[in-house]
């Protein structure tokens, strides 16, 4: 356990010392504790012991967890109602894109068809801090930057979805004996899965929202949201329902019901270092050996991915009938992908160990370093060619 700890403490001094560093290369602090995370893990410095790695399922089901009720915010009526139309078909087809074409360009591969279904699945959720962080630092504003946020914040819920549908298509097609009827009747249980967990989310952010009236101060808030966001977590896992979907359902009936923002603020204060740890923690999980086998399906996927959002993203702008510039550049701006799709990668790893779930992890791991290096160029690409980037 002392070792596990000290360990511990070296992933949040390195984390943070290596940020520092690559800062001033322009790279988002999560790409950094990726970094340190291949680092100090097993094939380079191996300062990271199994058990430890072993515990970025459960950092990763509670920072998802996190993640899934601050995107749940983004539900209410009023912000429905302010993203419109076109952002919605925007982020449609954003995450449609992305799934059929990197499902359809693996399968032509000679990828197994279960296992081009769920990197499929996982290709549309992108990393809104990354855009985010574009967005602020070149000070852009305009028609195209409030579409482009439009879509970050709602694409991840979207795609979680169709992953929580192609995990379970994938889990009948890697057994024996699969028919068409089991897949249907098991892409049947799932909706009903999905339903039973918005259904749970939902009952309990009537329950949370009740209960806040009883709080008063930020620190019993943090206590009573962060109880709600395990109990929910808990549950949703003992009754194998999708916890992602759970949440979100939890997020979404705390922001209708109650207007106050510091219900989803107040998470600020414990997140940052749960997500550190999460990152650095995967960075590590990375088995080096296995990018060899790996390469050119992983090469497919870093590629068709990106032009799967931006043929689907194009096509939503188009349908939503959005002037040009925004139909030309909107997709450019989805490219990162960091948190989301490391979290859903490892549930892979964990449902599929026995099959491809650490290679599966390996390569989402590598193509995300990469994303998150040049996807923040790809949103300043497009920024300047919409001519939104203001330096007054």
């Amino acid at each position: 356990m002392a070792n596990a700890i000290l360990v511990s403490g070296l992933i949040f001094l390195f984390g943070l010392a290596l940020s520092k560093i690559l800062e001033k290369f322009k790279l988002p602090a999560v790409t950094s504790y990726l970094i340190a995370g291949v680092i100090i893990g097993p094939y380079v410095l191996n300062l990271v012991p199994a058990k430890l790695i072993n515990l970025t399922t459960l950092v990763a089901n509670v920072i998802l967890s996190i993640v899934a009720f601050s995107l749940g915010r983004t539900f209410t009526k009023k912000q429905i109602e302010t993203i419109g139309k076109a952002v919605m078909l925007i982020s449609w087809g954003e995450v449609l894109g992305a799934f059929l074409l990197v499902s359809t360009v693996l399968y032509l591969a000679g990828m197994p068809l279960y296992t081009a279904i769920l990197f499929g699945g996982i290709a549309p959720a992108t990393a809104p801090a990354a855009t985010i962080m574009v967005i602020r630092e070149y000070r852009a504003k305009g028609i195209f930057t409030e579409t482009l946020l439009g879509v970050v914040a709602i694409d991840d819920a979207w795609g979680i979805m169709v992953f929580a549908l192609a995990e379970a298509v994938a889990k009948v097609l890697v057994l024996p004996g699969v028919s068409g009827s089991i897949i249907i009747h098991s892409l049947i249980f799932s909706l009903i899965h999905i339903l039973g967990a918005l259904a749970l989310g939902a009952a309990l952010g009537v329950l949370l929202a009740l209960g806040s009236k009883l709080v008063k101060n930020e620190t019993n808030i943090l206590l009573l949201v962060f109880g709600f966001i395990l109990l929910n977590t808990g549950l949703a896992l003992h009754f194998n329902l999708s916890d992602l979907l759970a949440n979100m359902a939890l997020g979404a009936a705390l922001a209708n019901i109650k207007s106050d923002q510091i219900y989803f603020n107040v998470l600020k204060r414990i997140d940052w270092p749960l997500y550190v740890y999460f990152f650095v923690l995967t960075g590590s999980s990375l088995e080096i050996p296995l990018l060899k086998h790996m390469g050119f399906f992983g090469l497919l996927y870093l590629l068709s991915r990106p032009l799967g959002e931006y043929i689907g993203a194009f096509l939503g702008a188009l349908i939503g009938k959005m002037e040009k510039r925004i139909r030309n550049y909107i997709g450019l701006g989805l490219v990162p992908q960091a948190g989301v799709a490391l979290g859903l990668a490892i549930l892979v790893r964990n449902e599929f160990q026995n099959t491809i779930g650490h290679a599966f992890l390996t390569t989402i791991v590598a193509t995300t370093i990469l994303y998150e290096i040049f996807g923040p160029l790809f949103t300043k690409y497009a920024l300047q060619k919409t001519g939104e980037i203001y330096t007054g």
